[in-house]
């Protein structure tokens, strides 16, 4: 991300970024992976014969990897789905960082203290 110092122009951009957040559609995390199978063609002896694809949605659920198999109009939406997703936690990541800077701007920290130099002695 630009390194923005301004809050007005900081306040416009995290409001662009609010509002592309309606134009998200459905939403699913993992990957999908076209698979082909290469056989030997058991019509024609020494030719390969390819099989597929065949599709498959991998993601996580509870730390374990869970493989379900799709059609090719399944594959379709959930790629649509897992894209929308990614764009999604992009969009997120960027409106933290602009809310960060911006309360870093809008609003007054506690004030530093002064470091004691060394070597002066405290009366007690």
């Amino acid at each position: 991300m630009k390194t923005l110092s301004k809050p007005a122009t900081l306040q416009r951009r995290f409001d662009r970024l609010k509002q592309s957040l309606t134009a998200t559609g459905l939403l699913a995390q993992g990957s999908i992976l076209g698979r082909t199978i290469r056989r030997d063609d058991p019509q024609r002896p020494g030719r390969i014969k390819e099989y597929g694809p065949y599709y498959q949605w991998t993601r996580k659920r509870e730390g374990r990897t869970v493989i379900h198999n799709l059609t090719a109009a399944q594959a379709k939406a959930y790629e649509r789905a897992i894209r929308d997703n990614r764009k999604l936690e992009k969009t997120l990541t960027n409106m933290r960082a602009i809310s960060l800077k911006l309360l870093e701007l809008t609003t007054k920290g506690v004030r530093k203290r002064n470091r004691r130099k060394k070597g002066k002695e405290e009366l007690s």
